[in-house]
């Protein structure tokens, strides 16, 4: 994993790129089934087991603070080491780290483990998180490998099938987890997740990607290089309101990431809400192959935030009555809507940041961006549970009745509404801005990054 220091220079994708690029995809999407196979599981089993909010919110919420934490980190090794190195690495510490879960997981013993009360349920969740907080570097790595072996013109289809691959790892993942936790327990589900990593590892090991030198706008890298990364996002004017703007439409999903797995289980039970979770997830398949067969037009800032938008609208209206139909046709919507989102931020900083300087820059984004849904889902989770759940299963039902209609889930309808209408009113504000403005023209007039 040596590197070179060097000048900045033109990046050029060579001549079968592309065809690099989807096996590095498939292997990511691999990677990625194994490790949301065991998150998922985790938390459809502590919430079967226990029926407590809660535990989803901090779950869901430590992930995103530990993303937040390590993310800076992640973006500098991508940017310090070849591409493949950091990747095999990644998976390689994961694939250790979940063995050590499982081990202390059988040792315990499932219905030990389920005590909220006793620390053992807690160890194995956040040694699980730091195995899937790992692999997490794999994500940066990718964005960057868009700019290495795919033609700039096609940045914008490249970022739509990395939509799409999640899309399908989440429908595999979310059926599989919730027939294996329902059907096996978790010690299969657990044994099941490592043998497939195993495999993913192994495939990663032959795959070649072409990388003659690590470049280097400064002689030295530091290990977590906070300062570089902001000068990057600093030397782009209006690309930090981009993330700002991310940031800020994150703590609108860390929400979802409290309450959405709560919302179906209560609404079909575990087993079929992994099949309904998978069917609604064909809605990041979908939006995905959208955006990988017909790009982001001109103008990706303007398209992003009027997707935004519409995913505000979405979040609102879907938990209005508690019909499962509109809850399923409601998620398929939201995640359809995703991949245009994430695609239009990727293909901007592709566009007008230095291939050098991608990986911080991608950290950075990731840093500011996860530490929001945490923050949101470690609020939500207790105020549900505590709070607005028990209103509105007694006075507030009847208060809310006309606006939610009736039901024992009003209380997560209710914090849905508000937070949907907050995400539009957000997306709706940055049109406003001048910093929108500025960076959709640098967008516009900037020579591709890869050419800087």
């Amino acid at each position: 994993m040596s590197e070179v220091a060097a000048e900045p220079q033109d990046v050029h994708p060579p001549p079968d790129g592309m065809r690099t690029f989807l096996h590095v995809l498939v292997n990511t999407a691999l990677a990625n089934i194994t490790t949301s196979f065991l998150w998922f599981g985790l938390t459809f089993w502590i919430y079967a087991e226990t029926r407590n909010v809660i535990a989803t919110g901090v779950i869901g919420g430590a992930y995103m603070l530990f993303i937040a934490v390590f993310s800076m980190f992640f973006g500098t090794l991508v940017d310090r080491f070849r591409k493949k190195a950091v990747m095999l690495w990644a998976t390689v510490i994961a694939f250790g780290v979940f063995c050590l879960d499982a081990a202390f997981f059988f040792v315990i013993g499932e219905q030990r483990m389920i005590e909220l009360r006793l620390p053992w349920f807690w160890i194995f969740a956040v040694v699980m998180l730091a195995g899937a907080v790992v692999e997490q570097l794999r994500s940066i790595a990718l964005s960057t490998t868009v700019t290495l072996l795919v033609p700039e013109e096609r940045h914008a289809n490249a970022n739509g099938m990395v939509g799409t691959v999640q899309g399908v790892s989440m429908l595999v993942t979310s059926v599989l987890s919730g027939l294996s936790v329902g059907f096996l327990g978790m010690g299969w589900t657990l044994i099941i997740g490592l043998v497939a990593m195993l495999l993913a590892m192994l495939h990663l090991a032959a795959l070649a990607i072409p990388e003659r030198e690590i470049v280097h706008l400064e002689g030295q890298t530091k290990w977590v290089d906070i300062r570089g990364g902001w000068l990057a996002v600093r030397a782009a004017s209006g690309l930090f309101a981009l993330v700002l703007f991310s940031t800020l439409n994150n703590f609108v999903g860390g929400v979802y990431m409290a309450l959405m797995d709560p919302y179906g289980i209560d609404l079909f039970e575990v087993q079929g809400w992994g099949i309904w979770f998978a069917v609604a997830s064909t809605g990041f398949i979908a939006g995905g192959a959208v955006v990988a067969a017909t790009g982001l037009g001109r103008r990706p800032m303007r398209t992003m935030l009027l997707i935004a938008a519409f995913i505000g609208l979405v979040g609102a209206v879907f938990t209005l009555r508690e019909w499962g139909w509109l809850f399923i046709v409601g998620c398929w919507v939201y995640m359809a809507a995703i991949p245009a989102v994430e695609a239009a931020e990727q293909t901007v900083i592709q566009r007008v940041v230095p291939y050098e300087k991608q990986g911080r820059v991608f950290g950075f984004a990731m840093t500011f961006e996860a530490a929001a849904a945490p923050i949101t889902s470690l609020l939500i989770a207790p105020i549900a549970q505590a709070w607005v759940i028990p209103y509105m299963r007694g006075e507030g039902e009847q208060r809310w009745a006309w606006l939610l209609g009736e039901g024992q889930n009003r209380g997560i309808a209710l914090i849905f509404l508000i937070a949907g209408v907050i995400c539009a009113l957000i997306a709706l504000l940055a049109f406003l801005t001048p910093q929108y403005r500025r960076l959709s023209a640098q967008y516009e007039h900037s020579a591709p990054a890869a050419a800087e």
